[in-house]
């Protein structure tokens, strides 16, 4: 019976024609690119959420467990996804941590324009606490009247000095 084993000159040829790549969400930096990783959710959120709300007997938890599962490819890569994650008074929703850097998110399902003022200002207390000057402000619109290309969109904002990111879903 012969074993698939490789000396150690096969193994390094392996590289040559296999090489390392990093995952198209890590810069060189070794820092997350929140826009290219956010920017892929709001695609499979396009495409798909009609279907993966179906499955849940508690619709408003749908987006938040949607997204936590689209972002575990971050822990596959080294880093750690903190749900409900304490910030003093209040907890954020989501902080995705990643070589020493924080990435706080929070989520909102919209029902009326209140959403974008009350989501600030609680991603702002937490941005505050966490020591971070940027911050991700996820609303999941869920009228039924608004097409998708109004739905899915990206603003920055500079707020009190932080930069604040909101994504339309």
């Amino acid at each position: 019976m012969r074993f698939p084993w490789f000396t150690a000159q096969e193994q390094l040829g392996l590289d040559e024609f296999h090489p390392y790549n990093l995952p198209k969400y890590l810069t060189e930096e070794q820092t997350i690119d929140m826009r290219f990783l956010l920017g892929e959710f709001q695609q499979f959120w396009r495409e798909n959420s009609e279907i993966w709300q179906e499955l849940f007997e508690y619709r408003e938890a749908a987006p938040h467990l949607i997204l936590m599962a689209f972002l575990q490819r971050v822990l596959n890569g080294g880093g750690r996804i903190g749900r409900k994650y304490s910030s003093g008074r209040g907890r954020i929703n989501l902080c995705l941590n990643y070589a020493g850097r924080r990435y706080p998110v929070e989520l909102k399902i919209r029902y009326n324009d209140k959403v974008y003022e009350q989501g600030r200002k609680q991603l702002l207390r937490y941005m505050e606490r966490l020591d971070c000057n940027q911050g991700w402000l996820v609303i999941f619109d869920r009228r039924i009247t608004v097409p998708w290309n109004s739905k899915i969109f990206w603003k920055t904002e500079q707020v009190q000095g932080k930069t604040i990111h909101i994504v339309g879903c």
